[in-house]
């Protein structure tokens, strides 16, 4: 297509084209191209709305309605030829449809503007992301159940500092990530909840005089209502930085999994195996396997949340109701969407294919005197002792031990009690881990019979 069908577009108030710099900072083709499906699913509606009510004739209505499937078809088939020369997809659509079914598309555009147009294009947009996400939540949800669910009674070692704390399951540390991905499944429900009113309608910024019926396009496009406010319906870009907001939560979440993973497959750690699926190898270093995968998850959230603050910097300082500085909204969220959908794919797929190495947790998790606090819990359970006292006689016995190169264990019962005469060879029920697990039955504890009772009930939620 030629400046001058562009200019056609815009009737008579551009003489000559614009020149080159001003098409290129001008067009978004190139990236909202993206938005195709929603545009013509979002003309479709409106022109069912329009023959309805009057506005245009039946006849037109559908001849409108066929057409946009022709021109869509031709996208979908990648023979349609998109022009910067008509800045956007909304022009680039409304021409072909003209050259496809002549007069009739002239009249496509009544009653809307390109401002509700975008709006609701984006918004569609965005909400079928919102399903995407939740999709893929609820595969990795189910891929971390299935781990937690296996290894609900594999002890390991609960870190504090990175530095040995106490003895927790492979399963309570699987459903840690259960709950932080539970919190983003609900926010990604929360936010599209939110979101679906449907700006179509809203016209440039104060509605239109035309008797439309904005109840019908919204219920068509799926929407739970038309928006209820017309300046806010066409300058609102919430639904986007929630979006990225939702996003840059969850990525964090995923790049801190995927950072105990390239830990813990370690040569040092050796506690998990990751498939060959999702490493690679190294050029001049036979023996390497690394977790590629997982590192490159880590680093999506800075894009992701990068996304985040830059459209924030966009809108914040915009009058009602648009400005063409909005124009700089989608290329964000489109990089953010897809760098999210390919960080859940990617650690669904790294977490259904990894090994949990079980006797290298079991002996990691028995070092580094993980059951100190189980000694001094046993002191203020058992003898009465005010547990900081208790702390003090542990903390004496961890020294006695470190000095004797041994663990707390492998003191013997006159090694304890040259620090406190009363401690009884009882002790030593509460020193190995797989008891000291077994005995964290607090809700939400680390006992392998809470880890499956929050298993089973994250199933139930999940129906």
């Amino acid at each position: 297509m030629t400046d001058k069908t562009a200019n056609t577009m815009w009737g008579g108030r551009f003489a000559a084209g614009p020149d080159a710099i001003m098409e290129a900072i001008n067009a978004s083709i190139g990236f909202d191209q993206r938005m195709a499906a929603q545009d013509i699913a979002g003309s479709r509606a409106h022109a069912a709305m329009l023959g309805a009510v009057g506005i245009i004739s039946p006849n037109d209505a559908d001849t409108i309605r066929e057409g946009l499937l022709t021109v869509l078809s031709e996208i979908e088939g990648g023979t349609f030829q998109f022009s910067t020369a008509l800045e956007d997809i909304h022009m680039n659509v409304e021409a072909r449809l003209k050259e496809v079914i002549g007069e009739p598309a002239g009249r496509l555009h009544t009653g809307r503007s390109r401002n509700d147009q975008v709006a609701t294009d984006f918004k569609l947009w965005v909400r079928d992301q919102f399903d995407a996400a939740e999709s893929g939540l609820l595969a990795l949800i189910d891929a971390l159940l299935a781990q937690a669910e296996a290894g609900a009674d594999w002890v390991m070692p609960g870190f504090t500092h990175l530095q040995t704390a106490q003895p927790v399951t492979w399963g309570h540390h699987m459903m840690a990530y259960v709950e932080m991905l539970g919190r983003d499944l609900s926010r990604v429900r929360d936010a599209r909840a939110r979101m679906n009113e449907s700006p179509l309608g809203a016209a440039a910024l104060a509605g239109t005089s035309f008797p439309i019926d904005r109840d019908m396009t919204a219920q068509a496009l799926g929407f739970d209502r038309p928006a209820a406010n017309s300046l806010d319906a066409v300058s609102d870009r919430d639904f986007a930085l929630e979006f990225l907001g939702v996003a840059s939560i969850c990525a964090m979440h995923l790049s801190r999994f995927a950072e105990e993973l390239v830990i813990w497959s370690s040569a040092q750690f050796r506690f998990v195996t990751l498939s060959d699926r999702f490493s690679t190898g190294s050029s001049i270093m036979p023996q390497k396997k690394n977790p590629d995968a997982a590192e490159l998850i880590r680093a999506k959230v800075g894009r992701i949340m990068g996304a985040n603050v830059g459209l924030m910097m966009v809108m914040k300082g915009l009058p009602l109701a648009y400005s063409k500085d909005m124009q700089e909204d989608k290329e964000q969220v489109f990089d953010a969407a897809d760098n999210w959908m390919l960080a859940l794919a990617a650690m669904e797929g790294m977490v259904r294919d990894m090994t949990a190495n079980r006797e290298s947790l079991a002996a990691a998790a028995g070092a580094g005197f993980s059951t100190a606090t189980d000694l001094a819990d046993w002191l203020v359970r058992v003898l009465g002792m005010p547990f900081r006292d208790a702390h003090h006689v542990t903390g004496s016995l961890v020294a006695m031990a470190e000095a004797k190169g041994c663990d707390l264990p492998d003191l013997t019962l006159s090694d304890m009690q040259s620090v406190h005469g009363d401690i009884t060879n009882a002790v030593f029920d509460v020193l190995g881990v797989q008891n000291s697990v077994n005995s964290r039955m607090s809700y939400g504890g680390t006992a392998p019979a809470q880890v499956r009772a929050q298993a089973e009930r994250w199933r139930e939620l999940l129906k």
